[in-house]
């Protein structure tokens, strides 16, 4: 009776996916922006999942993400937006963490009106309305500050697009004019929507990848200074150690890189069900995306 019973929990241990008992638990750092919880929640998917181990998400402010790798009470974040966005925090914790270079590339950030139409999408000459929001630029927006109630609609206040926003009040002349207001990405988007339906005007710090961008007609205002420069990619960064502490993790975190469609493709499966359930919306994504899964796991032993 007792070789049944082993050789059932034997059975039962196979069927649940592989353990890897002598790997620690690992710790992913991420902010609550709809880019950083899409890649927590695909890593975290990734390594429980794939690897076995148990993983825990931690939400934080952008330094605070960037402090807590350096300091090692997280093992990883894949959300370091370089080489622009967070220049200051790279700068700051040099030396202190892991680069494990781009796992996207293609990001931009900047100051984002909505291009959406006046009333219906046509005339009735057959011709295109014109977008309501009619400002093209930056340095533009000092003579139509009236129409967007002197506001440009933030995040939280120590994220990197957040900096570049406050440093283009200065160097196009608009602090008199406008009042950078700071909030959550949630809030930002409410905001958004609620102008888009009522056809007021409003401009936003805004990034790509983010789902926004299939859902309505947006685009970055000129950045004739290149405040907030073009392009740019995010990085995953590692605590010191991990390489040799947790090395499944670590070859997985390495191998990760995937498009702005791919997590754009993500990000909207999390949005449409109102954020909620993010990892289930992974495991999803995990599913339907077999060949670069395999690719990632690739490297484990």
């Amino acid at each position: 009776m007792r070789r049944v019973i082993v050789f059932v929990a034997a059975v039962l241990i196979l069927a649940a996916g592989p353990v890897r008992a002598a790997e620690k638990p690992v710790t992913i750092a991420y902010a609550q922006w709809s880019s950083s919880i899409a890649s927590a929640n695909l890593m975290k998917a990734l390594i429980q999942e794939k690897l076995g181990i148990p993983c825990t998400l931690v939400a934080a402010g952008a330094g605070e993400m960037w402090r807590m790798v350096a300091a090692g009470e997280a093992d990883a974040m894949l959300s370091a937006w370089l080489p622009h966005t967070h220049s200051a925090y790279r700068a700051r914790y040099a030396g202190m963490l892991d680069d494990l270079g781009p796992n996207l590339e293609g990001t931009r950030t900047g100051l984002v009106v909505p291009r959406v139409t006046a009333g219906r999408f046509t005339a009735g000459t057959g011709l295109r309305n014109r977008p309501y929001v009619t400002t093209a630029s930056i340095p533009a927006l000092r003579k139509d500050a009236p129409r967007y109630r002197h506001r440009i609609i933030g995040i939280e206040p120590d994220a990197g697009v957040m900096e570049k926003a406050e440093r283009a009040l200065d160097v196009y002349g608009l602090r008199d004019s406008f009042r950078l207001e700071s909030g959550s990405e949630v809030a930002m988007m409410a905001e958004l929507s609620h102008a888009v339906r009522h056809q007021e005007w409003v401009v936003f710090t805004g990034w790509l990848p983010h789902w926004a961008f299939a859902r309505w007609n947006l685009e970055f205002l000129e950045d004739p200074e290149g405040v907030f420069s073009e392009s740019g990619s995010i990085h995953t960064m590692t605590r010191k150690g991990l390489a040799e502490e947790n090395q499944a993790v670590f070859r997985l975190l390495d191998a990760f890189y995937w498009s702005p469609e791919d997590m754009g493709q993500l990000m909207l499966w999390i949005q449409d069900d109102k954020g909620l359930f993010p990892y289930e919306k992974a495991l999803r994504w995990i599913r339907t995306h077999p060949e670069k899964v395999t690719r990632w796991l690739a490297e484990q032993p």
